[in-house]
């Protein structure tokens, strides 16, 4: 199917009930709704991020230039006065921090693909947050393109430690991150 067919069909796709669908690279991928853990930690970041300055928008697609991909991150951070108001895709180039709270199934996909979707996209921040490593790893800088694209700063901090948001200057606090039960640790970032 060719990307401008995939991005129309998936325009229309209605997921199933209880499941979250995302177009990465031209692949469907559907997930399951996220656990307490994972909300709680989404509600912490929002509220710790000015709404003065930011628009905090959850589960907000975000389109891509130049490739089939519409990722739904769990936090899409844009200055507010910026950004469209209205319809269904946020545009990447008004994003300075998109956010992935990492699910026991999502871990590659939020350290490898989403990772080189937003560093192509030129988004300025994307900050992983990870329950299963107890850790928050901030990349920025990005460079390159398509599936080379990658970030060239990496800072990775322990839960419980201050969290610098370089690309909207603010300090996040990481104290009431909680941690995933009786998961297998993963070797990302």
């Amino acid at each position: 199917m060719s990307d401008r067919r995939i991005t129309k069909y998936f325009a229309e796709f209605e997921p199933p009930e209880s499941t979250r669908a995302e177009l990465l690279r031209g692949e469907i991928v559907l997930t399951t709704s996220p656990d307490l853990v994972h909300n709680a930690i989404v509600e912490t970041v929002q509220d710790q991020i000015p709404r003065s300055d930011w628009r905090r928008l959850q589960a907000q697609r975000v389109a891509i230039p130049d490739e089939p991909s519409e990722p739904q991150p769990d936090l899409v951070v844009i200055e507010r006065g910026t950004g469209p108001d209205r319809g269904r895709l946020m545009p990447a180039e008004a994003a300075m921090l998109l956010v992935e709270v990492v699910a026991t199934n999502s871990v590659h996909r939020d350290y490898s693909v989403k990772r080189s979707i937003y560093a192509a996209a030129s988004v300025p921040g994307y900050l992983i947050i990870d329950p299963v490593m107890a850790q928050c790893v901030l990349f920025t800088e990005p460079t390159g393109t398509g599936e080379d694209a990658d970030y060239r700063c990496r800072r990775i901090t322990k839960f419980g430690d201050v969290t610098p948001l370089e690309p909207i200057g603010v300090e996040l606090d990481t104290g009431e991150f909680a941690t995933y039960e009786n998961v297998t640790p993963h070797r990302y970032p």
